[in-house]
């Protein structure tokens, strides 16, 4: 595919690192020509100086012949300007934009007639829907969702102790028989080693400290965690207590946020600019107690009880920062870090540390833009493991005779080796028909290698390693003459 990327700022290079990654056709275009040359010298790609809302330089830029463009530049006017001449001066086909404003995100004024913008990309809500899901399953390293909301990819820090940790995984179904699930990975923590994939059958042992990943319908993940990482019958403790480092546009949503949710949590934001914490009273309930400070400052997190905070989030615009003010907060009793992390090496280096969860807000959207580059019929990708693996719900489609998967047994699949299947999702109704009505409630499917493939159905697969996508969207492609 060939794609054209406006901007090389940090969401701009980590689209770029992940389509590169997978034989794209990559164009950035950037008025800063040193950021341009730094890219050209680390990915096989291409740098085009100027600015993208100029037609000359989108030209330049290839844009006559491009499947993709993806506006993401600092300013919310640029991206949505490009999109516009990309459509009625060249045509091309898909157009997304990062936006930030969500005065801009109207319907009839993206469309084709209006800015012609098919898909919006907002990171700060995207991060900050992701961590909202944290807070809701606070045993979590990550929450993936599937099939609308339907079924979940979880992963999971193993705990000695907790039912499933020190089981063969073919024992798991016996110890929790009422809870369908599939575990799809475990990543092991070795000495001096970085974690290292541990490919599952029925004979792979859960071993404490693993991180394993586990697909399952929505309403079982709290039964998943629990048997994963809580010890007999200690209860989960909820998150009531948050602390937030860093007033910017991410702080700022997640605050907005839980203070929507009136009674049931209790929001601390600290932030070092006085004039800016003067904006952030003004524009947060009374409830949200805003706090001008250093976030690395001890004696000021002494002072407002860090040592009985739920959950430390550490969101600022510096990676030094949100990386010392988390280990601080941890070694001062905070129960859960976070830290916002934008250089990938740096997010390598927080594993195996006090450092619960190492965010990238780059990676929190991805998925959502490679579901425009996969091909078939992909519903919705997710990027693992920085990158690395992968999760994608793809849809079945045709039937026995166009198909090399729909009426088939999942035991006779030509699955690529280390793919799992973890789940399938069927009865959904079709997103192009929104008046359609299901003719039954959709049921999440833990498939064997006697369930048969269905026209329609989702399945959800997980992938360690990203060079594995394009065999599994062969197997899933339709094609009228496929006898």
């Amino acid at each position: 595919m060939k794609i054209i990327i406006l901007g090389a700022g940090r969401v701009g290079e980590s689209v770029a690192d992940s389509l590169v990654s997978e034989r794209n056709d990559i164009t950035v275009i950037d008025t800063d020509a040193r950021r341009l040359r730094d890219l050209e010298s680390r990915f096989d790609l291409r740098g085009v100086v100027g600015n993208g809302i100029e037609p000359a330089v989108l030209a330049e830029a290839g844009a006559r012949d491009t499947d993709l463009l993806i506006a993401c530049a600092a300013l919310d006017e640029t991206n949505l300007v490009c999109c516009k001449v990309a459509q009625r001066l060249f045509s091309i086909p898909t157009r997304i934009a990062r936006v930030r404003s969500a005065g801009f995100q109207d319907d009839v004024l993206m469309g084709p007639e209006g800015l012609a913008v098919d898909r919006i990309i907002c990171p700060e809500e995207s991060l900050t829907r992701y961590i909202g899901k944290l807070i809701e399953y606070p045993e979590a390293m990550q929450v993936r969702q599937f099939a609308g909301g339907r079924a979940c990819l979880v992963a999971v820090r193993a705990r000695a102790g907790a039912p499933l940790v020190s089981h063969a995984i073919g024992e798991l179904r016996d110890i929790l028989p009422n809870v369908d699930m599939r575990l799809v990975a475990i990543y092991r923590r070795f000495l001096d080693e970085p974690d290292r994939f541990v490919a599952c059958d029925g004979d792979t042992r859960v071993e404490p400290g693993d991180e394993v990943f586990v697909l399952a319908a929505s309403g079982h993940i709290a039964q998943v965690l629990a048997a994963l990482h809580r010890r007999g019958e200690q209860s989960v403790r909820p998150v009531r207590r948050i602390m937030i480092a860093g007033g910017g546009r991410v702080g700022l949503r997640l605050a907005r946020q839980l203070a929507g949710q009136t009674g049931r949590f209790q929001v601390k934001i600290i932030e070092d600019d006085p004039d800016r914490c003067i904006e952030l009273a003004s524009v947060l309930p009374s409830e949200v107690l805003v706090l001008q400070g250093d976030t690395t400052d001890e004696d000021l997190l002494t002072g407002e009880s860090v040592d009985e905070t739920d959950l430390f989030l550490a969101l600022t615009d510096d990676d030094e920062d949100n990386i010392m003010s988390c280990l601080l907060a941890k070694r001062m009793g905070a129960r859960r870090v976070l830290a916002l992390i934008n250089r990938r090496s740096y997010a390598d280096l927080m594993h195996g540390t006090q450092i619960d969860i190492a965010l990238s807000p780059a990676q929190a959207m991805l998925g959502e833009l490679l579901a425009y580059v996969r091909q078939g019929d992909v519903q919705a990708v997710h990027s693992l493991r920085r990158g690395v693996a992968e999760a994608l719900e793809i849809v079945a489609r045709g039937d026995r005779k166009s198909s090399r998967v729909v009426g088939r047994k999942v035991g006779d699949l030509q699955l690529p080796h280390d793919v799992h299947m973890g789940l399938i999702v069927r009865g959904l109704p079709d997103k192009s028909d929104v008046a359609e009505t299901p003719l039954r409630e959709p049921e999440v499917i833990i498939p064997h290698s006697a369930t048969v493939i269905e026209s329609d159905d989702h399945v959800v697969f997980f992938l360690p390693h990203k060079r594995l996508v394009r065999d599994v969207e062969k197997l899933f492609r339709v094609s009228a003459t496929f006898f």
